[in-house]
């Protein structure tokens, strides 16, 4: 019984630590500690017991997870693990362009790049094409599309 129990323990041990020590090794090892842990008992006890020590190790497997999983990213020591900071902001709304004029850089079929208050644009045409040079006016933004359409009144 003795063995059995340290089978167990031990492996449900390793498997916690697996969440901290690099390389897998802890939970393979923890892994095969709880397998071994309930081969042992089976041996030991017979297959009713056998089978009610797998049911239980299988329970606190799954239970251990699931408290682990809830709890251990909110807590002191797992807050060390994950990384929270936004490492860029790629900045791809641009709603101040809206309604602006500019001039079509490129020939836009139906897409291309456009001058806007000085700037190159990577811009989308509502349908037909745009020569190059055209006044272009944009007439929408769609997240990180901006849409534009020739501009006759310039």
């Amino acid at each position: 019984m003795a063995l059995v129990i340290t089978l167990l323990l031990a492996g449900a041990i390793l498997l916690l630590l697996e969440t901290v020590l690099p390389g897998m090794i802890a939970g393979i090892v923890g892994g095969c500690c709880l397998i071994a842990g309930v081969i042992v008992g089976y041996v030991e006890f017979g297959p009713a017991i056998g089978t009610w020590i797998l049911f239980g190790t299988v329970a606190f497997v799954i239970a251990g997870f699931c408290v682990w999983a809830k709890y251990f990213p909110e807590s002191r020591f797992g807050r060390a693990f994950i990384s929270k900071n936004v490492v860029g902001e790629i900045n791809t709304e641009q709603p101040e362009l809206l309604h602006q004029t500019g001039t079509a850089f490129t020939q836009l079929r139906p897409s291309g790049t456009a001058l806007i208050d000085g700037r190159r644009v990577d811009v989308v045409t509502e349908g037909p094409l745009i020569e190059k040079g055209a006044s272009i006016k944009v007439v929408a933004i769609e997240g990180m599309r901006v849409v534009v359409r020739e501009n006759k009144t310039a």
